[in-house]
């Protein structure tokens, strides 16, 4: 008993570090580089899709779970894998499983924006 639950705290734990990992390369970048946000952003997009295409995020993800999956870079990998998949039945299906592999995190990235924007009035900063 006592052991399933450390198994399940080193399963968070290890999440916690890879994606805490991620996200304090992004914050160096950040901090250290005067690239945009918007450049990091595909910078780690990219990166998640050279990494599945290397073979090599897999292991990341097999190790952390939503460590790896959840940021960015773990969109580009779910991206990548979907292409792959896709690619053996031809070329549409490089696109069409790339999108079919992202659709249920597209589509709830869009419904929850709907709902926040019904219960939530946008303001503008001040300066």
């Amino acid at each position: 008993m006592i052991g399933n639950y450390l198994s399940i705290l080193f399963m968070f734990a290890k999440a916690f570090a890879v994606g805490g990992a991620i996200c304090t390369v992004a914050q160096v970048i950040i901090n250290f580089t005067k690239l945009t946000s918007g450049k990091i952003l595909v910078i780690f997009l990219l990166a998640g899709v050279i990494l599945e295409g290397l073979g090599l995020y897999r292991y990341l993800v097999d190790f952390a779970g939503a460590g790896a999956t959840v940021p960015i870079c773990g969109f580009g990998y779910l991206l990548a894998r979907g292409a792959m998949r896709g690619a053996e039945s031809g070329l549409f299906g490089a696109f069409t499983g790339a999108l079919g592999a992202a659709s249920a995190g597209i589509t709830a990235a869009v419904v929850f924006a709907f709902l926040a924007a019904l219960f939530f009035r946008p303001k503008s900063k001040k300066n």
